[in-house]
């Protein structure tokens, strides 16, 4: 008797509810601000991002992830802003619909597969952006409760992140229907 895996279970259940449930409009909006006012945050601390974005001023990519859209301008201050009505220059869609598999993913350190559709520059600038930028987490909390203390809190993290991926990377080598590596005898 074949038995299904947890996270198998798991991921079919999510991808269910998150079918059926779909949030507010208003709800969505104010998601969509805040998350263009942390890209801004973290693009204001490099300033080769900002001159590569400059250079896409008022070029608009669509980001798109089942029924969740968004659409980001670039600004002619080298930052982003929402364009919901703006024709998109590039549209970049997230192929994998379990939200399960896209958060086990990212925990390895994955990206997920996206389709890209329009222009190819404006598509490098995006990938030059998503490989380059990051956020500094311990510096802005630093800021807020010192140097010592962040640098403490930030290894916290670092060391349940990594907790966490080698958890869903032995977790997935023994799901039923894994491959197991076999050594030559």
């Amino acid at each position: 008797m074949a038995t299904q895996s947890p996270f198998s279970l798991l991921s079919d259940a999510l991808g269910k509810l998150t079918e059926k449930l779909s949030p507010p409009a208003w709800l969505v909006d104010e998601m969509q601000h805040r998350a263009v006012l942390f890209l801004n945050h973290v693009l204001m601390q490099e300033p080769e991002a900002q001159a590569r974005l400059l250079r896409q001023k008022g070029r608009v990519v669509r980001l798109q992830w089942r029924t969740f859209i968004m659409q980001l301008a670039a600004t002619p201050a080298g930052l982003v802003e929402l364009a919901p009505a703006a024709k998109p220059d590039l549209l970049l869609t997230v192929t994998d619909t379990s939200p399960l598999d896209l958060a086990k993913g990212a925990l390895r350190g994955d990206r997920p597969a996206v389709r890209i559709e329009g222009d190819v520059q404006f598509a490098a600038e995006v990938n030059w952006l998503v490989d380059h930028v990051r956020w500094d987490a311990e510096e802005d909390l630093a800021r807020l409760i010192g140097d010592a203390p962040a640098h403490t809190v930030a290894n916290v993290a670092r060391t349940v992140a990594d907790g966490l991926r080698q958890f869903v990377s032995k977790a997935g080598k023994h799901a039923p229907g894994a491959t197991a590596d076999k050594a030559d005898s």
